[in-house]
């Protein structure tokens, strides 16, 4: 029996990318670089300040300027993190009705708690969260199963009878390392190359509405 359902927060329960498309192009704007199209930011938004720098300089890691990229981009979307963010259709809809239901709703992100802890008032939630863990929360993020076990120890709840909802293959690798269901959302930042079958999500659904099918 289901008794909570946990949620990764960018692309899954709120359209982040036009923010942090727009930290990216201030930073790209300072090194005198051509700004990345929307297009081609959301796909990437999942993989983070990293994902977005590899994105936005043509880099990976291993350059010798990528760590300083990566933190001036923090810097800049610090700067400004909620003014075009917003949640997805439906989303509300699907919380009131697991309140209803009486089962408890939470998020657990790769989002550092600097934003995080920020963010999440900040979003116009019909019930608020029951738990909220972040990137950094616990040291380690998504796929490691840390958070997702500090999450349900908060919230009292054994994974087995959790549904973790997300986006990306660290959120599936991570629900499913602790005995949750997991479900992947067809709306979220997902590239065409994404080979979504091998992440194996035990359900996939393209609308908030639709996970309440799978509830029993």
């Amino acid at each position: 029996m289901i008794k909570a359902v946990l949620f990764d927060l960018d692309g899954t329960l709120a359209d982040t990318a036009r923010d942090l498309g727009a930290a990216l192009n201030r930073l790209l704007a300072e090194e005198n670089l051509p700004p990345q199209p929307y297009e081609a930011v959301r796909p990437i938004a999942s993989h983070g300040a990293r994902g977005l720098v590899s994105l936005g300089f043509g880099i990976d890691k291993t350059h010798p300027r990528f760590e300083e990229y990566r933190l001036r981009f923090l810097e800049q979307y610090d700067y400004d993190f909620s003014s075009h963010t917003t949640l997805f259709d439906g989303i509300n809809e699907l919380i009131l009705a697991l309140h209803a239901r009486g089962l408890q709703w939470g998020i657990i992100t790769n989002k550092p708690m600097r934003f995080t802890d920020r963010l999440v008032p900040a979003l116009p939630f019909a019930v608020p969260p029951a738990v909220v863990v972040s990137g950094d929360t616990v040291g380690v993020a998504k796929p490691d199963p840390a958070p997702m076990l500090h999450a349900c120890r908060l919230i009292d709840t054994d994974p087995q009878h959790c549904l973790y909802v997300g986006d990306a293959e660290r959120d599936i690798q991570a629900g499913r390392a602790v005995g949750m269901k997991t479900v992947l959302v067809n709306w979220g930042y997902i590239a065409d190359s994404d080979d979504t079958a091998s992440w194996q999500a035990d359900i996939r659904i393209n609308a908030p509405a639709e996970l309440l099918a799978h509830m029993s």
